[in-house]
């Protein structure tokens, strides 16, 4: 092919490549907002069955909108309630204590007994290296530091908790405003079709999202009910923390329950007995969430494989971390569905 003008072509192709490469740059910068948009819209869906349903019971929309958005307010104002105070407190007490740490680091009698136990360890180098960290003022001060970066990452993730809340709200109380338009934006031929669609998509992760913050909600009560009763350390931070982890498909309750069962081994904290009942209990709820609580929860959800719900929650992860591994599962059966209904049948009308 004979080029007519060279320097347009390379002008045209080298506006091409920084066209695309600032489209790449600002989905990367703005990777954390899209992130944001991306939650709040999965959670205005699964909000959306709660709205409609509602509105079948003869509430108005603005009535039925108002009594959901109070109630995800009063759980994420119940949750901070619950977690920030004893977080705080804790951090505070921790610092308190290194100076107790730095006088007791050279205890004889805990350090023999280690030694008769294990005497093929060097404890001694090991305390005297542990020694010479906890006195040198520069370490406390880094130990300091990274108590505070702590801090602003609760605080980070707060802040962020709660753009996600208020978009979650906006995006709720717009949703059929927003699928109109989007319908509005196919040809007038096939947008029944793709309204239909739509509808079955959105409704699958709408009940997707209920069936699995409802199994996480079962974790969280039983969970601080249970950890209460056999006095485990911070029952709430430990509820909060079952409840999160069981929103992961898959792997969330048992990695929320190897997390709490350590937890409750923590000297000063928590007893080696405690901890065995907590990992005899997690042991028995997950054979009954797995065989009794998922199914009947998940009944009218999504259907995916089993070994296309493995892929796709190791691929979200992969990719957007927790909010991935939450909406891989929806996300891969709307693509089931989009094959099974519009690219089958155009394959056998060929």
């Amino acid at each position: 092919m004979k080029i007519q003008n060279a320097f347009r072509v390379g002008l045209i192709g080298t506006l091409g490549v920084g066209v695309g490469l600032l489209i790449i740059t600002s989905v990367v910068s703005l990777s954390t907002i899209l992130v944001y948009i991306g939650a709040a819209l999965f959670i205005a869906l699964g909000l959306d069955p709660i709205v409609s349903w509602l509105e079948k019971k003869s509430f108005p929309r603005w009535a039925a909108l108002l009594t959901v958005m109070v109630c995800v307010l009063a759980l994420f104002a119940g949750i901070i309630w619950m977690v920030v105070p004893i977080i705080v407190d804790q951090v505070g007490k921790l610092v308190a204590l290194i100076p107790q740490i730095q006088r007791q680091i050279g205890d004889l009698t805990l350090l023999q007994y280690l030694e008769q136990q294990f005497p093929f360890i060097p404890f001694d180098d090991i305390i005297n290296s542990a020694a010479t960290w906890l006195t040198d003022a520069g370490n406390v001060s880094n130990l300091s530091s990274g108590i505070l970066n702590v801090a602003i990452s609760i605080g980070t993730f707060l802040f962020g908790a709660l753009i996600i809340l208020i978009l979650t709200l906006y995006f709720t109380a717009s949703l059929p405003s927003m699928r109109r338009a989007m319908y509005l934006l196919v040809p007038a031929t096939k947008r029944a079709r793709f309204a239909d669609l739509s509808e079955q998509i959105t409704d699958s992760i709408g009940h997707y999202v209920i069936g699995q913050t409802s199994i996480a909600a079962c974790n969280g009560i039983l969970s601080f009910i249970f950890l209460s009763i056999i006095q485990a350390p911070f029952p709430p931070v430990l509820a909060v923390i079952a409840f999160i982890a069981s929103m992961i498909p898959l792997v969330g309750t048992l990695s929320g329950s190897i997390i709490i069962t350590l937890v409750c081994l923590i000297p000063g904290l928590g007893t080696p007995f405690t901890a065995l009942v907590a990992g005899i209990y997690y042991l028995v709820y997950m054979q009954i969430e797995a065989y009794l609580i998922s199914p009947n929860i998940m009944r009218r959800a999504v259907s995916v494989p089993g070994s296309v719900v493995v892929i796709a929650a190791l691929a979200g992860g992969a990719l957007l971390g927790l909010l991935g591994a939450l909406i891989a599962i929806p996300t891969a059966a709307s693509i089931l569905l989009i094959i099974k209904q519009v690219v089958v049948p155009r394959q056998n009308e060929l």
